[in-house]
Order: C-alpha cells, then structure tokens, then sequence
C-alpha cells in the first residue's frame, strides 16, 4: 500500500530534549498516518535559521542521506565546509569519513528528508565532544576513557569464593 505524505499535511515538532542552538524540528504526520517503515528509516526535518541539526557526529553502523528539500544550509564535514541547497542530495558514509553536521546560516527554514539505514543499533561518535553513544538505549560515554578488556577482573577468584559460600550454605 502506498501512502502519501503532502507537504501541505507536514506538521514540524520540536524534540523536547534539545538545547537552544540544536532545535531540529520533525515532521509528525509519519508517525500520524502510521508508517512504521521495516527496512527504511526515514524523517522530514525543518532547521530553522541559527540553528545546528546535531553535534559533529558520525556513525559506525548506518548510513545516511539527506535530501535538500528547500532552503540552505552549511554542511560541515572532515572536508570543511561547504553550502548546500535545495536539489542536493549528501551522502554519508559510515565510519569518520562520514562525519556531518548541518548549520542554517540563511534566514528561512531548510527542509531535508533524512534517511538512514538502521540494523537495530549503531554507535555514535562526536569527535569535538570525546562522547560515543550507544543506540538506541543512549548510555554516553568519554571515548578517552576506554579501558583494558581485563582491567578490574583480577581478583575473580575471591568473587567466586563468595558466590560459593552464598550458594552453598
């Protein structure tokens, strides 16, 4: 079954858990009409003027697509910075090269179709943040605060014992 979404039926809401400068509006009536895509995630974004879409960001377990539907806007990439319009289409590899960030630096709205593949998790990095979050629970973490694969497991013979002792008695 096909179904249609009209511009005219878009219905742009913000995300509550945003912080000013990152007001990314989403298009709610996908969500109204039921889509419930399977294999193909997909939102209609407005970034409004003076606003970020996310922070500098990249994923090692999804591409995405955006879709320039009206309106412009600054792309940053590992690259640099480039404008890009109604038309363009911009694709994101996944891993650093894919690195994206959007900046509306004009004075209307910029409207994209974002679509990204999603095999149930992913993780997300933010290179000016030293942040990686784990999808889609969202625990955070420092990414220079990795560890060693045996750090703190040194003394599991006295956890051992215990568990013992308290099963045991």
């Amino acid at each position: 079954m096909a179904t249609i979404i009209k511009r005219s039926e878009c219905d742009f809401q913000p995300n509550l858990n945003k912080i000013d400068g990152f007001r990314l509006l989403t298009d709610m009536s996908r969500s109204a009409k039921g889509i419930n895509p399977k294999y193909l995630n997909f939102d209609i974004r407005q970034l409004n003027p003076k606003q970020y879409n996310a922070a500098y960001h990249f994923h090692r377990y999804a591409e995405e697509l955006f879709v320039i539907l009206s309106g412009t806007s600054t792309l940053r990439t590992p690259k640099g910075l480039e404008v890009v319009e109604a038309g363009d289409l911009i694709f994101f590899e996944s891993g650093e090269q894919g690195a994206h960030q959007l900046y509306n630096h004009s004075d209307a709205p910029c409207v994209f179709l974002d679509m990204r593949s999603y095999i149930g998790h992913d993780v997300c990095e933010y290179p000016d943040s030293d942040k990686i979050i784990i999808v889609p629970n969202g625990e955070t973490f420092k990414r220079s605060e990795q560890h060693a694969y045996f750090e703190g497991e040194t003394n599991i013979d006295s956890i051992w014992e215990n568990l013992r002792n308290k099963f045991h008695q």
